[in-house]
């Protein structure tokens, strides 16, 4: 079972991270040379950005930060709001990345496009795939396991279905004190319970996930807690075997 999990998706190369700021640090500080560093192993010099999930500042704002950051570390990155044929830039992309924010608006912008399938089948070809929050979210089979208000209607909730499980980006243990509603746990919890084929990865701030080789791996100091309808959640810890969720 471990090979053909490997055989299925040995081809891809994605680094997916929680969340792009760790809190009382810069913007991608904790991440940009983890980032940058495995871009530059499969030789990306330069990348498409995606910048969808920005909604309260411009997409030309958004690509310039990025860039800030990456571009010292020797990888370029150019949005694709910029592409007067937006399919045609996925095609000649090196890699893609595709940032955080709202997933809802970044995934409605995607459709729009007519995007999905073509990034679908650029990563399937071996072109590396980055995406932080709501760009880690995209990877998933849908986006059902976002963190983030539906300020905009998308055809559905199909994603890119890079990997077979979903992914809970900031992941929260803490149940506020005075708060009388849901925990993130709780509402996870509803999606598996209507959900009950799939896995959900709740992935802690300053954590990220590589599958590589067919290998998924867990990087960062903190465990992630993975749901399953009918089990008790798991914390499993970057030294874990993760590769029964690419087999759900």
């Amino acid at each position: 079972m471990h090979s053909k999990a490997s055989g299925e998706y040995g081809g891809l190369k994605l680094l997916l991270v929680s969340n792009s700021t760790n809190a009382g640090e810069g913007y991608l500080e904790y991440c940009r040379q983890d980032i940058a560093g495995f871009l530059k192993k499969y030789g990306v010099s330069k990348a498409l950005f995606f910048p969808f999930a920005a909604v309260t500042f411009s997409y030309d704002e958004y690509e310039r930060k990025v860039l800030e950051k990456l571009l010292p570390l020797g990888v370029e990155v150019e949005s694709i709001h910029h592409a007067h044929d937006a399919q045609r830039a996925v095609h000649d992309a090196q890699a893609i990345v595709v940032g955080g924010g709202n997933t809802f608006h970044l995934l409605k912008s995607i459709q729009g496009l007519q995007l999905t399938e073509a990034v679908r089948c650029k990563v399937h070809g071996g072109v590396p795939y980055v995406g932080w929050s709501a760009g880690s979210n995209l990877a998933c089979p849908t986006i059902c396991t976002t963190n983030d208000m539906p300020i905009v209607e998308p055809e559905n909730f199909s994603a890119f279905n890079l990997i077979p499980f979903q992914i809970n980006p900031h992941y929260l243990d803490a149940n506020p004190a005075g708060h009388a509603g849901e925990t993130r746990e709780q509402r996870l919890q509803e999606y598996i319970a209507a959900n009950p084929h799939r896995h959900v990865v709740g992935l802690r701030e300053a954590c990220m996930l590589t599958l590589t080789g067919g290998e998924l791996k867990l990087h960062g100091k903190r465990p992630m807690r993975v749901f399953k309808a009918g089990q008790a959640p798991l914390e499993l810890q970057p030294t874990d075997n993760l590769q029964f969720l690419l087999r759900s």
